[in-house]
């Protein structure tokens, strides 16, 4: 079973804790890691500077389409980043886990 890892980022600890812990509860991943971080971008014309929360959700390939349209119907942002990463390489224990923890139940 493929691994991946779905990521976003939010605006505030609050919106991030909301959907991970959501995303979890309903074995959409089985973890999800939160990093405070800054990001510059240009938003509708203008550079802007934000403190934003991002989030890497540790989920099966097969449960990532789920996830993804849960993150987008979820998600606070107008136009939220949203993307994709295979994992390459993993130990059997814990490909093991992730699979276990995205099994609908």
């Amino acid at each position: 079973m493929q691994l991946v890892e779905v990521h976003t980022t939010v605006g505030n600890a609050e919106d991030g804790e909301r959907l991970a812990a959501a995303a979890v509860e309903q074995h959409l991943a089985a973890c999800v890691h939160l990093t405070p971080l800054r990001s510059v971008y240009r938003w509708q014309g203008r550079v802007q500077h934000d403190a934003e929360v991002a989030l890497a959700f540790k989920t099966s390939a097969a449960a990532a389409p789920r996830l993804r349209a849960f993150i987008l119907s979820q998600h606070p942002y107008e136009l939220p980043a949203l993307y994709t990463l295979e994992v390459a390489e993993a130990s059997a224990p814990y490909r093991d886990w992730i699979v276990a923890g995205t099994q609908p139940g």
